[in-house]
C-alpha cells in the first residue's frame, strides 16, 4: 500500500486557496436561482395544463381531428351505438350526455349538470317511441339536424 498518496492528499487540502465568500452575497444568488426555478416549474406546469384537453366520457377523438361519441346501450344487449362525429369535443360529449339520460335517468354518469341536458333535449324537441332505443333515437335526431344544416 502507498502511504504516500495519502500524505499528498493531505498536502494538496492544506495548500488550496481558500475563497472567502460573502454570506450576503450566496444567499441572494441561491434566492435568485430558488426564483428563477419556480418560475420555470410555474412556466412548465401552465404548458402543460394548455395542452391537456378535458376527456368526456362516451367521446374519442379521430385521426384526423374529430369527435367520435357512443355509448352502450342495454336496451339492445349492450351493443355500442355510434351517436356519431362531431367538430368539438363538447358537442360530442353533449350528445353523450343525452342519450345516456334518455337510457338511464337521473342516475347516468354524464359530463355536464344535468340541468344543462335536460335543457339540451328539450330544445331539440327529443321524443323516442316505445320499445325503441334511446340512444338510436338521439342519433337518429342529430343526424337529421347535420344533414339539414350541411
Amino acid at each position: 500500500m502507498d502511504s504516500s498518496c495519502g500524505k499528498d492528499a493531505l498536502k494538496v487540502e492544506e495548500e488550496s486557496p481558500s475563497f472567502n465568500i460573502d454570506a450576503k452575497e450566496e444567499a441572494k444568488s441561491s434566492e435568485d436561482l430558488n426564483s428563477i426555478e419556480e418560475g420555470i416549474q410555474e412556466f412548465l406546469w401552465n404548458l402543460v395544463e394548455a395542452n391537456k384537453e378535458k376527456r368526456y366520457i362516451g367521446v374519442r377523438k379521430r385521426p384526423w381531428g374529430k369527435y367520435a361519441a357512443e355509448i352502450r346501450d342495454s336496451t339492445r344487449n349492450g351493443i355500442r351505438v355510434w351517436l356519431g362525429t362531431f367538430n368539438s369535443a363538447e358537442e360530442a360529449g353533449m350528445v353523450y350526455d343525452q342519450a345516456a339520460f334518455a337510457m338511464r335517468g337521473a342516475s347516468a354518469g354524464l359530463n355536464f349538470p344535468l340541468e344543462k341536458v335536460k335543457e339540451s333535449l328539450k330544445n331539440m324537441n327529443y321524443k323516442f317511441k316505445d320499445g325503441s332505443s334511446p340512444a338510436e333515437a338521439i342519433k337518429e335526431t342529430h343526424r337529421a339536424r347535420s344533414s339539414s344544416n350541411g
